[in-house]
């Protein structure tokens, strides 16, 4: 293997334990049983367990992130933002269910950036100035925005960790569920939810 192919490898074995038994139950030797090859090569590439599980969760983050901000970036109304938002969360939770698994666990001690509340709060930011204009747009007050805005990446969130591991429920009625709660609110919740999205389909 060239000295990229074996990065890759290890970035792929690392995953792959992160996922199974988290950052601490994770060692430097089982990476490195499992890749076949010595502890010293895994320092070489990555300095030690700790730069290895940086880089898987910067991966990770980027790939949830590029799929949410396209949702969010796309020019529609804001119930269909919504509803690709939601659904950009569990596309990638049904693609990426390792990825999904490390970035829902604790970060390990020390490392300040990289944890899942800190890349909700990310996308919350972005939500913020969505619901500001449409907050407007019906003459509400935008100064509650940023509250609303972490309510519903929080009952997103939530709602995605749960469907990771129940998955009784088909991808788009959990989205359609999540926007019927969140568009609707509770006093006007639709008997039967469907995303807007596919209903001229």
């Amino acid at each position: 293997m060239t000295g990229k192919q074996r990065r890759e490898q290890l970035i792929d074995v690392g995953r792959k334990l992160f996922a199974d038994k988290g950052f601490e139950g994770t060692t430097v030797e089982e990476i490195a049983a499992k890749a076949g090859v010595s502890k010293p090569m895994v320092y070489e590439h990555f300095g030690g367990k700790e730069g290895l599980y940086a880089v898987v969760v910067d991966r990770e983050i980027a790939a949830l992130l590029d799929g949410i901000t396209g949702a969010l970036a796309a020019d529609l109304n804001s119930r269909e933002t919504l509803e690709r938002a939601a659904t950009a969360l569990l596309d990638y939770i049904e693609s990426s269910t390792d990825g999904f698994r490390i970035l829902v666990r604790d970060s390990p001690p020390g490392q300040s950036t990289g944890s899942f509340a800190s890349l909700m709060s990310d996308v919350a930011s972005q939500v913020e100035h969505i619901l500001a204009a449409e907050f407007k747009r019906q003459k509400l007050d935008p100064k509650s925005a940023p509250l609303y805005a972490q309510m519903l990446v929080g009952m997103v969130a939530l709602t995605g960790q749960w469907w990771l591991d129940s998955r009784k429920m088909k991808k788009a009625d959990v989205a359609a569920h999540l926007v019927n709660l969140a568009w609707n609110g509770l006093a006007n919740l639709e008997a039967k939810p469907t995303l807007a999205t596919t209903r001229a389909r």
